[in-house]
């Protein structure tokens, strides 16, 4: 490494200096400021150049390592973490100085690294490996990217714990597991289980499951719909146990208990933001799996919906109704209640009286009145929503129209002067009559009381970092009725760092919106089938859900086959 000779700060801090202002910086005395005071501390003056976000990373190793002479790896020059290399290079070395193998061949190694002038890094790998060292330089979020997927989230924490054990039998594996539980380990699973929380968040991720396999464990993320596995540390399974007991600690369930599924909720804060958690443990034959869903504090806003001009003004408009029932449908994970709490928002003012009841509540608003719903002491949707009415409520909120009793109720409510918002596991907007109607509601109570019907699904949103335009052959834009004319906004995912290689980033809701009009309410009343409710809803203007995403698509907000997808159980 021949930057091993600058050993004296100020010739460190001088090069690191004009390394900065060749990459870019434009206050040199800044970066001079904030390396000096990095060597005072005894910190790294890498690691504080960086954080101060004084210079663009790539720029900056690409001068040093042209400076130093020691060759530069671009970003996405190569994959350090394909072909396994960093099975032959030691776990904890790796982790503690931040090293990665790129290369092994015979008695030469070759490890990048983003801070060259590391003495205690040289020396730890020339002990441990014998080997010739051949050195490299790259950008800090590549070397630490490069060992989080190597290695995998929170390997630093269990590196020594797990050390020795990894050819365990699975006899030995079942009597080290014991032995891990009683060892004084604590402190370690909470650290691993913050930096799981810790990372879930930063990703943006909505659940995070964990699942005991055969001989491993699993970590996977749901991010904008999607499960994405994490990678984890190997032979994880050795701390399943205590692992999946300190999450059951955390949300006060019976730790003892592993043959039922148990049901809880977290409450922590992390970096001094509050995270609620839902907990749900299901018995399996391979252990308990747990999966935590992540209710982070929400900002709703009508805006972040994504919705047009005109299905805005339709909404709009509904909810300044002074009765009736707005129902939102869509399968599960659609982002019902998300819309439903949007619209609680709006109508959140200091002359309506709002109360709620769900199960469970999702998101605590300020100035409403939630309840929760619980069937063990016979508080119920139907049983919450009698005593609602009596309360002198303007707005209700139902969680779910699950039963006949609780539409039942809820029209009451709606025919006697009250707004109310709820939900429906539909796939389309008309098809919301006919579940009511299936429900064993009469034709005219749905004609009189439903004002409208929200159907939705979610889409994910293009990365404005990587996407490109695409082009389609007007024979299949023909084929799915997309108009030729909006063609050349249409755009493709391709994937880059910001988006982990997904090409997506975030999720918008698109919809369709049955309104009820008096024609529509003939048809209900004469018993009509879907078939004609769905051509009257067109007559009096409801913009199918496809064509509302088609128009989302030719924006350059989203794929069109990502709007074909989440369409296709509605066509």
């Amino acid at each position: 490494m021949p930057a091993a000779t600058l050993s004296a700060p100020q010739t460190l801090i001088d090069v690191l200096t004009h390394a900065a202002t060749s990459a870019g910086c434009m206050n040199a005395l800044r970066c001079r400021e904030t390396l000096q005071e990095a060597a005072d501390k005894r910190q790294g003056m890498i690691d504080t150049l960086l954080d101060a976000k004084l210079v663009e990373e790539e720029a900056f190793f690409e001068q040093l390592g042209n400076m130093i002479g020691v060759p530069f790896l671009p970003d996405g020059a190569i994959d350090p973490v394909e072909g396994g290399l960093h099975n032959k290079f030691p776990a904890k070395l790796a982790l503690r100085h931040r090293l990665y193998p790129i290369a092994v061949s015979g008695m030469d190694v070759t490890v990048l690294t983003y801070d060259p002038f590391n003495l205690d890094a040289r020396q730890a790998v020339g002990q441990e490996l014998r080997k010739r060292v051949h050195w490299q330089i790259a950008s800090r979020h590549r070397v630490l990217e490069a060992l989080h997927q190597g290695y995998g989230v929170g390997a630093e924490n269990f590196e020594e714990l797990l050390e020795g054990r990894e050819d365990l039998s699975g006899d030995e594996m079942s009597q080290e597991v014991n032995v891990l539980d009683e060892a004084d380990e604590e402190a370690t699973v909470m650290n691993f289980v913050n930096q799981i929380f810790r990372e879930a968040l930063r990703e943006r991720a909505t659940d995070i499951h964990v699942e005991p396999l055969e001989r491993d464990l699993r970590i996977r993320y749901r991010i904008d719909g999607r499960l994405l596995e994490v990678p984890v540390p190997p032979n994880m399974r050795l701390l399943q146990n205590s692992l999946i007991s300190r999450l059951k600690i955390m949300a006060h369930l019976d730790i003892a208990e592993r043959r039922l599924p148990q049901d809880g909720r977290i409450n922590l804060e992390l970096d001094g933001d509050p995270i609620d958690v839902r907990v749900a443990t299901i018995p399996s034959v391979n252990g308990e799996s747990v999966a935590l869903r992540l209710l982070t504090r929400k900002t709703f806003d009508m805006a972040k919906i994504g919705l047009d001009a005109a299905t805005e003004a339709t909404i709009r408009k509904l909810i300044a109704l002074p009765n009736g029932i707005i129902l939102v449908t869509g399968p599960t994970g659609s982002g019902k209640s998300t819309t439903l709490y949007t619209l609680l928002r709006e109508l959140n003012t200091k002359d309506r009286r709002i109360v709620t009841i769900e199960d469970p509540v999702e998101n605590k608003l300020d100035g409403v009145v939630q309840i929760a719903v619980k069937s063990e002491i016979g508080l119920t949707f139907a049983a919450g929503l009698r005593s609602i009415l009596r309360g002198d409520p303007n707005v209700i909120m139902v969680g779910e129209m699950r039963d006949q009793e609780t539409v039942e109720i809820a029209i009451r409510g709606a025919l006697t002067g009250h707004l109310v918002l709820s939900t429906l596991h539909t796939n389309d907007a008309v098809s919301g009559i006919s579940r009511l109607l299936d429900m064993g509601i009469e034709p005219f109570l749905v004609s009189s009381s439903v004002r409208a019907f929200q159907a939705q699904r979610l889409v994910r949103t293009l990365c404005p970092s990587c996407k490109q335009p695409a082009h389609y052959e007007d024979s299949f834009l023909n084929s799915v009725g997309f108009p030729l004319e909006l063609k050349g906004g249409l755009c493709t995912a391709v994937g880059c760092r910001n988006c982990r290689n997904t090409g997506f980033m975030g999720r918008l809701a698109i919809m369709e919106i049955c309104v009820m009009t008096p024609a529509l309410a003939e048809k209900i009343n004469s018993n009509g089938n879907v078939a004609e409710m769905k051509t009257q809803a067109a007559k009096d203007g409801m913009i199918p859900m496809r064509q509302y995403g088609m128009h989302k698509a030719a924006n350059g907000i989203t794929t069109l086959e990502e709007v074909l997808t989440v369409t296709a159980a509605g066509e």
